[in-house]
């Protein structure tokens, strides 16, 4: 009899717990809102299921309950009951899967006038790319891939060189207006994921990603990858910015090209300042910032916010100035001392001795 209780108060409480929770979907900011009718359709056929199967559980243990004097029918098949449990959980199946197979194949083919937008992701960072002023998103190839070229974009490509380029993790897009979004990989599988949005799609290394939405919401939107990508993964976290079509050109207009950051610097600019400028760019393109903050706010790897110069405890005890020479040897030799309160995760990186230059200028400038 207790089986009976449990399960009963399993039913009870799970109806009550979906009933009573916060657990529902953030507010909707897009126009699929056939996204959130899916689920519900899901929650209702399997919600059906798991009550009608927990109850005739029930009705099975105290129907057929042990007696003193009875003994159960040996039955080896039963064809009729055979034939009514594949029809009904086959038009169970169909009921769940042939509405997400209608939304999908209408997520995958946006409007012709579509906006272009070229997501990025790489350990533990997102880029954009805009067409530009160009007619496409120029060609890209993982042999272009640099510190000044982190999208892999190919410099000869005229349409790439008039395509704008969004090195950092926020990104703007215009109110009621679609946008196709093509996502990439620089490095391991990825998920860009809106969630107010209901737009998300795995990004597979090497291939390219498609699927559109329309925002419907002006505000900011947090966008995070909803794969596990390794040990910065919590961190790679962007911010999709919908503002109305004219703040949206406003904000286009003042993003740089990609012919741009090819140009040569400005012969004004010190040298110091050109190695430092080098060095953020390293700290993108080689995943750096997706584990150290320049602001401090903690991340799985210290902050670089006034790093240089501190003098900084090691989980052995040990205690050391942190100056460029303490920095290479950190930088080349991640796990030879681990800083008290942090994990030993860094990886070694493949890093020439002047990269390592511009990396130690840069982190030495942030205060």
């Amino acid at each position: 009899m207790w089986m009976v209780v449990a399960l009963l108060a399993i039913v009870a409480g799970s109806l009550l717990f979906h009933w009573v929770s916060p657990w529902w979907s953030t507010a909707l900011a897009s126009n699929w809102r056939q996204m959130d009718d899916t689920l519900s359709i899901t929650l209702v056929i399997t919600g059906l299921f798991f009550v009608v199967i927990n109850l005739f559980v029930v009705y099975c243990l105290l129907r057929y309950r042990h007696r003193e004097g009875r003994r159960a029918a040996y039955q080896p098949e039963n064809k009729r009951l055979e034939r009514w449990l594949i029809g009904v959980t086959a038009l169970g199946i169909v009921a769940l899967l042939t509405p997400g197979l209608v939304v999908y194949a209408s997520y995958i083919k946006p409007p012709p006038d579509a906006l272009v937008l070229e997501v990025v992701g790489q350990q533990w960072q997102w880029r954009f790319r805009f067409v530009g002023t160009a007619d496409r998103l120029g060609a890209s190839d993982a042999r272009f891939i640099g510190a000044g070229n982190p999208l892999g974009l190919d410099p000869d490509d005229a349409a790439a060189r008039a395509n704008i380029v969004i090195s950092g993790n926020e990104v703007h897009l215009p109110l009621n207006r679609p946008v196709r979004v093509l996502a990439r990989s620089n490095d391991v599988l990825h998920d860009f994921f809106v969630p107010p949005m209901r737009a998300r799609m795995n990004i597979v290394p090497g291939q390219v990603s498609s699927f559109w939405f329309t925002p419907t919401v002006a505000g900011r939107f947090e966008a995070m990858c909803a794969q596990l990508c390794g040990i910065g993964h919590p961190n790679m976290r962007g911010t999709v910015v919908v503002e109305d079509e004219a703040a949206f050109q406003a904000w286009l207009g003042a993003q740089p090209t990609f012919a741009a950051l090819l140009a040569p610097a400005a012969p004004a600019q010190t040298a110091a300042l050109d190695l430092a400028a080098r060095g953020k760019a390293l700290a993108q393109s080689k995943g750096c910032v997706g584990c150290h903050s320049v602001d401090g706010s903690p991340l799985v790897g210290p902050s670089w916010k006034g790093l240089f110069g501190k003098t900084e405890t090691f989980a052995d005890g040990s205690t050391a100035l942190v100056d460029a020479a303490a920095l290479r040897h950190k930088i080349r030799e991640p796990q030879s001392r681990t800083v008290k309160g942090f994990p030993p995760l860094m990886p070694k990186l493949d890093i020439k001795d002047d990269e390592l230059d511009a990396l130690v200028a840069y982190i030495q400038s942030v205060h």
